[in-house]
């Protein structure tokens, strides 16, 4: 028996391929859906930012008429078909409270949280497994970075995965906190929504297109990483020029090394560096503290919003929950390459 926990995609994509093989297992969602990320908590303009060939599950393509970069809905619908096709049942409303490896036993040990009960008793589950697949995710909890003055802000705050689109955002001022592909696109979608849009870079960031990410995954697989990075980099300094005249600066190292050895990912631009070029989408430096409906930030600028989404990013809560994860995972719950090894 191999017990998964998470039915995300990756999570998915494991039954399957134990279904296949017969081998018994069961996935544990604390959701009541499996990809719960992309059902609920996913603004409506998400496409996959690579190109559909390196983005299926094992064993089943997309659709042949399916776009080069699928849309929420389209990698939805797929998903659906691919749990249907395989037979995956997870066991929804599971919340994994303890894992511990007994070694005389050489078992896990899974205690869980049934919260599918109607009458308000929260039932615990005892699992036993000898294999146990962590699929919980990188992106478990939103997170909030404490910043002086944000519990008192008179304007209304969230974190990008409650983000649907800008409708409700039309004519407002509104501040996006992260420069990541979330927080690049919140803006340029908020922009086109009507609202006045500024965006937080504090860090260095690589923005190139889809296309030279598309390209730079098929020659990686004859050049070596160094070779991808020299190249990838001057194609985009071609198409962008300089951008640390607009606020935003390049890494010194080059985009797949980061994401290689940091999970660091580059930006893919949809739209929002022409915006940044010609000042429609504001870029502004770190935040300072906030007062009232103020942001002060670490130039000294101050500026009044009607909102903020936080698009900071999320983190792995694996080490709530696996006891001993010290040696699998490190403090931000990200496995560590040496073990096991990926």
């Amino acid at each position: 028996m191999v017990v998964i926990v998470g039915a995300g995609p990756a999570g998915l994509a494991t039954s399957a391929c134990l279904n296949r093989l017969s081998i018994p297992n069961i996935v544990l969602e604390r959701e009541d859906c499996y990809a719960s990320l992309w059902k609920k908590r996913s603004y409506d303009r998400l496409k996959l930012h690579l190109a559909k060939q390196f983005c299926h599950l094992p064993y089943m393509d997309f659709p042949p008429n399916a776009p080069t970069y699928v849309p929420k809905k389209g990698f939805i619908d797929y998903l659906d078909n691919y749990v249907s096709h395989f037979g995956i049942t997870p066991r929804y409303l599971r919340s994994v409270e303890s894992v511990i490896y007994d070694s005389d036993a050489a078992k896990w040990q899974i205690v869980v949280k049934n919260m599918t009960t109607t009458n308000n008793v929260i039932e615990t589950e005892m699992y036993t497994s000898r294999f146990l697949v962590v699929a919980s995710g990188e992106n478990s909890q939103g997170t909030i970075p404490d910043i002086d003055g944000l519990d008192s802000y008179g304007g209304e705050y969230i974190h990008s995965n409650q983000y649907e689109n800008g409708r409700k955002f039309r004519g407002k001022d509104v501040l996006v906190v992260g420069c990541g592909n979330s927080g690049m696109e919140i803006a340029y979608d908020l922009w086109n929504w009507g609202a006045n849009t500024s965006i937080v870079v504090r860090n260095p960031v690589h923005v190139l297109t889809k296309e030279m990410v598309k390209m730079a995954m098929i020659m990686s697989q004859y050049l070596p990483c160094k070779a991808v990075d020299k190249i990838t980099v001057a194609i985009s300094r071609l198409k962008y020029g300089k951008l640390s005249k607009y606020g935003i600066r390049m890494p010194t190292k080059g985009p797949f090394h980061l994401k290689e050895t940091t999970g660091r990912s580059p930006v893919i631009d949809v739209g929002t560096i022409s915006k940044i070029r010609s000042g429609e989408i504001k870029v502004l430096p770190g935040m300072e503290y906030i007062k009232d409906n103020e942001v002060v930030f670490t130039n000294g600028t101050t500026v009044q919003f009607d909102a903020i989404v936080f698009a900071t990013g999320y983190k792995s809560t694996v080490r709530n929950w696996l006891k001993g994860s010290y040696e699998s995972f490190d403090e931000n719950g990200m496995p560590k390459k040496s073990f096991p090894y990926h």
